[in-house]
């Protein structure tokens, strides 16, 4: 088998203290931050004079990790609307298992997130939505519901 695991997704952002607080508000666990630069990091992303905060944050059991990164040299670029619909190109959301769903959508309000359409309930399986947070980050959401 090729695969083991997905390890992490990463997010470049720009206020990372604030899309920090979103995810711990939503439930992930910071394992981590710091500074990352020198020539290995300059190696594996292909830039070069890299100076980057980042930070790792990893689901509550432990099978997922969002890795954010702030950087400074080079300053990182906007490719797309912040507001992007859902039928843009690209990763548009990364879906979470929650147990109460309008619990999580109120405590995530209070750091700016918007839901993007409504909670709405698929068969007798789920009550899903998404919720766009800070910089634009569209996080879904998944209540189960047996």
């Amino acid at each position: 088998m090729a695969i083991r695991r997905m390890d992490n997704v990463l997010i470049v952002v720009d206020d990372l203290e604030a899309v920090i607080s979103f995810f711990v508000e939503l439930g992930m666990e910071l394992e981590g931050e710091g500074p990352l630069e020198g020539r290995w990091a300059e190696r594996v992303i292909g830039l070069d004079d890299v100076r980057q905060d980042v930070a790792m944050l990893r689901v509550p059991d432990g099978h997922g990790r969002v890795e954010l990164a702030k950087f400074h040299r080079p300053r990182a670029i906007t490719a797309e609307p912040k507001d992007a619909s859902a039928n843009t190109l690209g990763i548009r959301r990364i879906m979470f298992a929650v147990d109460d769903i309008e619990d999580v959508v109120a405590r995530l309000r209070t750091h700016g997130a918007e839901l993007v359409g409504e909670i709405v309930r698929y068969e007798d399986i789920y009550r899903l939505c998404y919720v766009r947070g800070p910089e634009g980050i569209v996080v879904g959401l998944a209540e189960e519901l047996r």
